[in-house]
């Protein structure tokens, strides 16, 4: 009896916890790439927790079988509403895949780190599946890889220009961005017995109907008209136009629909939901989640991606930086949903008495971990806003870019008797702690970073300049390196002042578009002379509905479309990402004859030089650190 308890805690998983429940009948039934873990980080388990918190009988299948007899697809019958399909916490491509597209070796989100567990464009692949076994029951795909291919987008791995994702998987609706909103949108109009075709007025949804039925009206949305699939697959530049209108539709305060030809068909987006309220954002994360993966992964090792966050806290949501080659904004939004101070304590005493727990919380973090809080000033000068960023290529004067409200937080936690030390793990924006740049900053950042460097760091402090060439970082929607200079120089005071002896780590890229081995060569002279030796690095990689990506694909930019150059084969990339490595003994004769067929001798001198001083390194960083991802594409953070 214990143990039917106990298993009552989870969503059912399995036929046999349906039937304990004493159901005969499923509303929804959700299919997942992901392992099932029980935790607000992981985006099937907040959708699964939310048709349960609206009353529905719900039940999920994770990583179910699709190359047997596709058992695991009927198992659990029709459900009275409709299938959901979501890939999980991240692409499936990107899951799989790596910059060089080589096949990984690990799964985060599987149990014991296995791969095979889930297919290629798993969304796809689930939903035609669905509706070939059951072509009368909707299905309603959405997670990051249903929303970040929502409309014609480059797809790196088979190198195609693809349509919406509903015209390749089939499915009846999308659910984009973060899908709190639409969904309980979507089960309040079932449970008034709103047939599911006509669930065209839902915001944050996306569908394809025949062109002989029009586009539906609705006297509250101006509808833009985006070019065809078939345009863009014509015309590279008709592709790049596009991008600019999707991305300032999706970050605006009120957006307009946007439709799209694709041959007899025509893809109609919904403009998105406002930024949650802190009311609802709570709500997400306020559920009875058991934290734990299902008991039924017990003999099949832990979880790498759910070790890596099962102490973490997530405080907020969305990014304003709007870097180019980033997709946080295009999934999460650039407005910051930020929780309450209630619920994240109520959170760190439900984290304080898990099992395992020795006082350590990995992040109090998020997307970005400085913008808690943060938002304009004067909410009608957001309402009118269309750029994609509020720090490039300044930091606009109606953000409040203030710490106090983070800062106190961390104190709060750090007041905790159980909680030895509470880490941010997650990246922060140098730039906003940069007097150089933020013309804003107030006597908060030095609270703020006092804060941070004394108490919730591990050695060393995470930041992303991510070039130095002053053209790559205005591609990139970055601020000029000068300021990640100031930003050291503010650090190392700090370090050398409190005694701290720890380290700056910058995230460096290589291979964006725009960006030519003299850049690669002007990189690594630089950071050698901030007495840098780079061990962090990545290479670039295209994911679909990102400025960079646009650039990758068309050669484009697709707010200017100016042509740029795009390193694009394989040896390309190597030879850009050996730059990183001057100081290793085997790529010393390869530069020296690269820069000097580039008649660059000058820094042949500043890079090559053998120099008696020794380069501060610092702590070296662990190999699990080492593994990590760069962040752009987030395993745990970009949910539901």
């Amino acid at each position: 009896m214990k143990e039917q308890q106990d298993i009552t805690r989870w969503l059912p998983a399995t036929k046999k916890e349906v039937e304990m429940r004493g159901w005969n009948e499923l509303d929804v039934i959700l299919f997942s790439g992901d392992a099932y873990v029980d935790h607000p980080a992981f985006g099937p388990a907040v959708i699964g927790r939310i048709i349960e918190s609206e009353g529905y009988r719900i039940a999920i299948v994770p990583q179910p079988n699709w190359q047997d007899d596709l058992r695991d697809f009927r198992k659990l019958g029709k459900p009275k509403y409709f299938f959901g399909v979501t890939s999980g916490c991240m692409d499936s491509m990107v899951n799989h895949y790596t910059a060089n597209k080589r096949l990984r070796s690990t799964d985060a989100y599987t149990p014991g780190g296995e791969t095979g567990f889930r297919p290629d464009y798993a969304v796809t692949t689930y939903s035609k599946i669905l509706k070939s076994i059951n072509p009368d029951i909707p299905v309603i795909i959405g997670g990051i890889e249903a929303s970040l291919r929502r409309v014609t987008h480059y797809d790196y791995w088979s190198d195609k220009l693809m349509p919406s994702i509903l015209e390749t998987s089939g499915a009846d609706l999308l659910v984009y961005g973060m899908g709190e909103q639409a969904l309980k949108e979507i089960l309040k109009l079932l449970k008034k017995g709103v047939p599911f075709h006509q669930l065209t007025m839902v915001k944050q949804t996306a569908y394809i109907r025949d062109q002989s039925k029009g586009v539906p009206k609705n006297s509250n949305w101006k509808d833009i008209t985006i070019n065809s699939h078939q345009d863009c697959l014509k015309d590279k530049k008709a592709f790049a136009a596009n991008f600019k209108q999707v991305e300032q539709e999706s970050n605006k305060v009120s957006a307009n629909r946007i439709i799209q030809s694709i041959s007899e068909k025509t893809l109609i987006i919904n403009p998105p939901f406002q930024t949650m309220t802190e009311k609802e954002i709570d709500a997400s994360f306020d559920m009875s989640y058991t934290r734990l993966p299902h008991p039924k992964y017990k003999k099949r090792g832990a979880i790498p991606a759910y070790e890596m966050i099962k102490f973490s806290i997530n405080m907020h949501r969305g990014c304003f930086g709007g870097c180019s080659f980033c997709t946080i904004s295009a999934h999460q939004g650039k407005f910051i949903a930020s929780r309450s101070q209630k619920s994240i304590l109520n959170e760190v005493e439900q984290v304080v008495n898990m099992p395992g727990f020795k006082g350590y919380i990995s992040d109090l973090g998020g997307p970005s971990a400085n913008m808690y809080k943060m938002k304009g000033a004067v909410q009608a000068i957001c309402d009118k806003c269309i750029l994609p960023s509020c720090i490039h290529p300044v930091v606009c004067s109606n953000l409040d870019t203030s710490h106090s409200q983070l800062t106190e937080i961390y104190r709060k936690v750090d007041e905790h008797p159980t909680v030895k030390k509470a880490f941010v793990g997650s990246g922060i924006r140098h730039d906003l702690l940069t007097r150089s740049y933020n013309k804003k900053a107030d006597a908060s950042i030095n609270d703020y970073m006092v804060q941070l460097l004394t108490r919730h760091v591990s050695g060393r402090l995470k930041v992303a300049p991510e070039h130095t060439s002053a053209d790559i970082l205005k591609i990139m929607r970055k601020p000029s390196f000068d300021h990640f200079k100031e930003f050291k120089k503010m650090f190392d005071r700090i370090d050398r002042k409190l005694g701290l002896n720890q380290q700056l780590v910058p995230y460096f890229i290589s291979g964006h578009p725009g960006c030519r081995e003299e850049d690669m060569a002007n990189l690594a002279v630089e950071t050698k002379e901030l007495g840098l030796k780079l061990e962090y690095v990545q290479d670039f990689t295209p994911t679909p509905m990102t400025v960079a990506t646009v650039m990758y694909y068309s050669g484009l930019h697709p707010y200017t479309l100016k042509k740029y150059y795009t390193p694009k084969s394989k040896q390309e990339k190597i030879n850009q990402h050996r730059f990183f490595f001057w100081y290793k003994k085997e790529n010393r004769d390869w530069i020296r004859k690269r820069l000097t067929e580039a008649k660059r001798s000058d820094l042949i001198k500043k890079l090559l030089s053998t120099d008696k001083k020794e380069l501060h390194q610092g702590k070296k960083p662990d190999k699990k650190t080492l593994s990590k991802p760069h962040g752009r594409h987030r395993r745990v953070r970009n949910k539901s």
